[in-house]
C-alpha cells in the first residue's frame, strides 16, 4: 500500500515536472511577445513624434502657399478685368502663375491629408500595442503565480497536510500579498517611471537631431527634461517608501505614520488627524510593519472607495495591547454583501489575516451612509504562546 502511494506521489511529481516546463516555455514566449511590442512601441512613438512634427511644418507651408495662391488669384482678376492697362502677355503669365500655385497648393494638401492619415493610423497602432504589452505582463504574472502555486515538493505537502493544513492557508494570504505588491510596484513604474523613460528617450532623440540645427531649442529640451528627471526620482522615492519605509526601522511606528499622513494629505488633499494615546515608544519590529501596512491599507480603501471628508486615525498604546482605529466620515457599506463578493473583499480579508496571523483581534463596523471604522487590538505577548506553528513573516 505504501509502495503504491510513492509510486502515485512520484507520478505526480513527474507530470507536475513535464506542467512547469511547459508554462516555463509559455512564460518566456510570452515575455518575448512583450518585449517585441515594447520595442514596437517605441519606434512607433518616434516615428510618431517625426510624424507630428512634419505635419506641423506642413500645415505652416499650406498656410503660406494659401496666402500666395490668393494673391495670384487678385492678380488674374485685376489684370483680366483691365485690358488697356495689361497685355494678353501679362493675362498669360498671371494665368500660368495661379495656375501652378493651385497645382502646388493641391500637392501640398494631398501630402498633409497623407500624413494626417498616417499619424492617426500610428495614434491607433500605439494604442493597440500597448494594451498588448499590458495583456502579456499581466498574463506572465498569472503564469508566475501559477507556478509557484504547483511547484515544490509534493512528499512533504502529502505528508504534512493535515499539520500544516491552517499554515499553508495563511501563507497563501501571505504569497497572494506578496504578488499583488508586486504588481502594484510593477504597474506604478510602468505607468509613471517606465512610461516617462520613454519619453526622455524620445525627446533625447529629438534633441540629437535637433542639435545641428537649433541649438536653443536643444538647450531649452534639456532643462526640461532635467525637471522631469527629477520628478521620476520623487516617484521613485516614494515607490521605495511604500515598498519599505526606511523610517520604521529608524525611527518607529509613529514618526513614520506622521510622514506618511503628511504625504497622504498633501497627495490626495483629505484630511487626516493622527491621535496617539500612551507612551510613544519602539514596538517590536513586526507589531510595528503590521500596524504600518493595516494603516495604509485602509487609508488606501478610504481613498479609493469611501469618498470622506474626514479622517482619523488614533493609535493606543496600553501596557499589554496596542489598539488601532482607522475612521471616516465616507458613504460606508454592506459589509455581509462586500464579504460575500471575493472580488470585493480580499482587501479586507487580507487585513483580518494580517491581524489575526499575530494573535490580534480584528473588526469592521459600517453601515451605507454611516462612514466606516476598522479596528484592530493586538496584544504584546500573544504572538510567543498563540500558536504551535511558527509565525509567518508578515508584509
Amino acid at each position: 500500500m505504501m509502495r503504491a502511494e510513492i509510486l502515485d506521489i512520484k507520478a505526480l511529481e513527474t507530470i507536475v515536472a513535464k506542467m512547469i516546463n511547459v508554462i516555463e516555455i509559455s512564460q518566456s514566449q510570452i515575455f518575448d511577445i512583450a518585449e517585441n511590442a515594447r520595442k514596437e512601441y517605441i519606434r512607433m512613438q518616434i516615428e510618431l513624434q517625426e510624424t507630428k512634427s512634419q505635419v506641423n511644418e506642413l500645415i505652416q507651408t499650406v498656410d503660406k502657399m494659401e496666402k500666395v495662391e490668393k494673391q495670384t488669384r487678385l492678380r488674374l482678376a485685376e489684370v483680366s478685368r483691365d485690358f488697356s492697362r495689361f497685355t494678353e502677355e501679362h493675362i498669360r503669365e498671371a494665368y500660368e502663375n495661379a495656375k501652378n500655385i493651385q497645382i502646388q497648393l493641391s500637392v501640398l494638401r494631398e501630402k498633409e491629408t497623407n500624413l494626417r492619415q498616417r499619424r492617426d493610423e500610428l495614434e491607433r497602432r500605439i494604442k493597440s500595442v500597448e494594451e498588448i504589452v499590458k495583456k502579456a505582463e499581466a498574463l506572465m504574472s498569472q503564469v508566475g503565480m501559477m507556478l509557484k502555486f504547483i511547484s515544490g515538493n509534493l512528499q512533504d505537502v502529502s505528508d504534512k497536510l493535515n499539520e500544516y493544513q491552517k499554515r499553508q492557508q495563511l501563507g497563501w494570504w501571505v504569497i497572494q500579498a506578496q504578488e499583488d505588491e508586486r504588481k502594484r510596484v510593477a504597474r506604478e513604474i510602468h505607468d509613471g517611471t517606465a512610461q516617462s523613460l520613454t519619453n526622455i528617450f524620445l525627446r533625447l532623440e529629438y534633441c540629437e537631431k535637433m542639435w545641428e540645427l537649433n541649438v536653443d531649442r536643444v538647450r531649452q529640451e534639456l532643462i526640461e527634461l532635467k525637471e522631469v528627471v527629477r520628478e521620476n526620482l520623487q516617484d521613485l522615492r516614494k515607490i521605495i517608501f511604500d515598498l519599505r519605509p526606511q523610517a520604521l526601522d529608524d525611527l518607529g511606528l509613529i514618526p513614520t505614520l506622521k510622514r506618511y499622513i503628511t504625504d497622504y494629505e498633501e497627495r490626495y488633499h483629505l484630511p487626516v488627524r493622527l491621535i496617539t494615546l500612551g507612551p510613544e515608544r519602539r514596538l517590536e519590529s513586526y507589531l510595528e510593519v503590521a500596524l504600518f501596512r493595516l494603516i495604509q491599507e485602509a487609508l488606501t480603501n478610504i481613498r479609493k472607495h469611501a469618498q470622506a471628508s474626514d479622517v482619523s486615525v488614533k493609535i493606543e498604546i496600553s501596557r499589554d495591547f496596542v489598539t488601532a482605529q482607522i475612521k471616516d466620515n465616507g458613504r460606508g457599506f454592506d459589509l455581509e454583501a462586500v464579504q460575500n463578493r471575493a472580488h470585493d473583499s480580499y482587501g479586507l480579508i487580507h487585513m483580518r489575516e494580517r491581524v489575526e496571523l499575530i494573535g490580534g483581534e480584528f473588526s469592521i463596523n459600517t453601515l451605507p451612509g454611516q462612514g466606516t471604522e476598522v479596528l484592530a487590538r493586538i496584544p504584546f505577548n500573544k504572538r510567543k504562546h498563540q500558536s504551535p506553528y511558527k509565525p509567518v513573516p508578515v508584509l
